[in-house]
């Protein structure tokens, strides 16, 4: 039987991570220009710029359904990887006097990503119940 405040913890994650990435989507598919900034020192700009939106955009739409949470949990920690990488080496934590906000925000999505792929991996496809049997850890489903 899961745990009501498993499945809240869950849901806080799931929406916290699909805003920010559904925030930043008007950023990347507008051409601000901090968005432009980023991805031409990153050199991928515009299509890096385009991809990662159309990513983080998937993402935000699979966090949002429970038995596909887990996809789209994992799909925003490989995209965040990214980002924190990016941040790390090339961009630095601060961008155009953002405070480390950009960054901060990489690290939210990929940090509350990672519980709800943690509680929810039951509902991998392929491997989801051997993880959910093999990790001694609460779950959800």
């Amino acid at each position: 039987m899961e745990s009501k405040a498993l499945v809240v913890v869950s849901w806080v994650c799931q929406v916290l991570a699909a805003v920010i990435l559904l925030q930043t989507l008007f950023f990347k598919f507008t051409g601000a220009e901090e968005s432009k900034y980023i991805f031409t020192v990153m050199g991928m700009e515009p299509w890096g710029r385009y991809a990662s939106g159309v990513a983080e955009l998937i993402a935000a739409a699979l966090l949002l359904i429970p038995a596909t949470a887990p996809i789209g949990a994992a799909l925003a920690m490989g995209v965040m990887v990214g980002a924190i990488a990016s941040h790390l080496t090339k961009l630095g934590i601060v961008v155009k006097d953002d405070g480390g906000l950009l960054f901060a925000l990489a690290v939210t999505v990929f940090l509350t990503s990672l519980v709800v792929l943690v509680l929810r991996r039951g509902a991998l496809p392929l491997v989801g119940k051997t993880l959910a049997e093999a990790l001694p850890l609460p779950r959800i489903g």
